[in-house]
């Protein structure tokens, strides 16, 4: 429960984590020994001293009550004090001393026990000592040397700690730095290929940060090989399958038109599926990323649309004008296939874009059925139809359109996330992608 609770309050970056752990302990310690420093020495020495010292206060109030001529006293003289008389009225009403002067207050409590007659205390600065004592000539004031009673400036101590303490926080840090800089670089070469872009990087650092580097290499190298392997295979189905549906377009072309209509929808059945499944492995990672003016490429989508006489509108941009380092054919085809699910499933479709300083979001929203939300994963899978939750009477898919957006949105680096519609009840479909 604590733990749980301390935890919000901890800092998230990597720098800010260590520096706390470098920093904390450091402090502590320091405050610790300064402590007990403190207690040790400046006030058992302080003590030792006041005390020697309230035992010649004494002996000078003792001459002063005995000799009429304080200024000449030899008793002032060899215990190097001045004794000055002083009126009832300019006698100090309490004792005085700096905030930070600790010693001071162990002067004080020590005097104020020790000394009899002891009327004021006062401790102006680090050099002079001054007491009033009640004498039976009146109120004189004793003042003599600070060195004689405490050590002179005890509080550098905490100054000296906390500028020491600074300054190897300092240097530690910048050693720090050097330690985390490759944790960096490896973390932005994760997150550029995660956008499905290619950073150069080189693992450095100490052992364990060059072995997750290593590995991270191998595994964006079996990766893009996979990626590399996949696309050629599909390539190449898809070019030895074109020849032979090449030859039965050819060949049925030579039949009746009533025995040739249904066999030539079957062929072309075969071609769009065969798209179907090329986009599905090409677009994602098609062309090469470039800046983007997000809002007028949904535009031209949205219209292209309207132009085909879907229902199709714009109904929120935020973020004219901005741009976004994006794969255009990749959104384009997207947004696309969110649209063309919305039209095909349901009358209409509300399209909204909002570009904030952290994300860009593309919502497609229709009047459909919906999908249930205990089955928004499997909507988002390949080859995934859902025929109790959509009409697929009303048109023909392969169950590609969401899986597509989802790969789409993943090499940006973002989510593709469903929901119900609250303005018009069907299905939502949000495209997030951080920027």
């Amino acid at each position: 429960m604590f733990f749980s609770w301390l935890k919000q309050y901890m800092p998230r970056s990597l720098y800010a984590r260590a520096a706390l752990i470098l920093v904390l302990p450091v402090v502590l310690l320091q405050l610790v020994i300064s402590v007990i420093f403190v207690q040790r020495h400046f006030e058992g020495v302080t003590r030792q001293m006041s005390d020697a010292v309230s035992r010649e206060l004494r002996l000078m109030v003792d001459a002063v009550d005995a000799a009429p001529g304080l200024s000449e006293s030899a008793v002032a003289r060899r215990l190097e004090m001045e004794v000055t008389p002083v009126a009832v009225d300019a006698v100090p009403k309490q004792n005085y001393r700096r905030w930070y002067d600790f010693s001071g207050l162990i002067i004080q409590e020590e005097l104020n026990d020790l000394v009899p007659g002891l009327l004021a205390l006062e401790l102006p600065n680090d050099f002079v000592v001054e007491v009033y004592v009640e004498t039976e000539q009146g109120p004189v004031m004793l003042s003599f040397d600070r060195l004689r009673i405490s050590a002179r400036n005890p509080h550098q101590l905490f100054a000296n700690m906390i500028f020491f303490g600074f300054l190897l926080t300092v240097i530690a840090f910048i050693y720090l730095r050097n330690q985390l800089r490759p944790i960096k670089r490896l973390a932005r070469a994760a997150e550029a290929f995660g956008r499905g872009r290619n950073v150069a990087y080189k693992p450095s650092g100490a052992i364990e940060v060059r072995a997750a580097g290593n590995a991270f290499l191998d595994m964006r190298a079996r990766i893009e090989r996979q990626i590399e392997q996949r696309t050629l295979m599909l390539s190449g189905v898809s070019h030895d399958l074109r020849t032979p549906l090449t030859r039965l377009r050819l060949g049925l072309s030579l039949l009746d038109e009533e025995e040739r209509e249904p066999l030539e929808r079957d062929v072309e059945e075969m071609q769009r599926l065969l798209d179907a499944f090329l986009s599905f492995v090409r677009d994602a990672n098609e062309g090469e990323p470039e800046q983007v003016e997000v809002i007028s490429l949904v535009r031209q989508i949205v219209e292209d649309f309207q132009r085909a006489g879907e229902a199709v509108t714009l109904v929120h941009a935020q973020g004219e004008g901005e741009e976004v380092a994006l794969r255009p054919v990749a959104i384009r085809r997207a947004v696309e296939n969110l649209i063309s699910n919305a039209v095909r499933y349901g009358s209409r479709a509300e399209v909204s874009v909002e570009l904030t300083e952290r994300s860009l979001r593309i919502r497609v929203e229709d009047d459909g059925p919906g999908i249930p939300p205990g089955r928004y994963e499997e909507a988002m899978r390949p080859f995934s139809r859902l025929d109790a939750a959509r009409n697929q009477n009303e048109g023909s898919g392969v169950g590609l359109g969401l899986a597509i957006a989802v790969d789409v949105a993943r090499t940006h680096g973002g989510v593709l996330r469903l929901s119900e519609s609250a303005s018009l009840g069907g299905l939502r479909a949000d495209i997030v992608i951080a920027r």
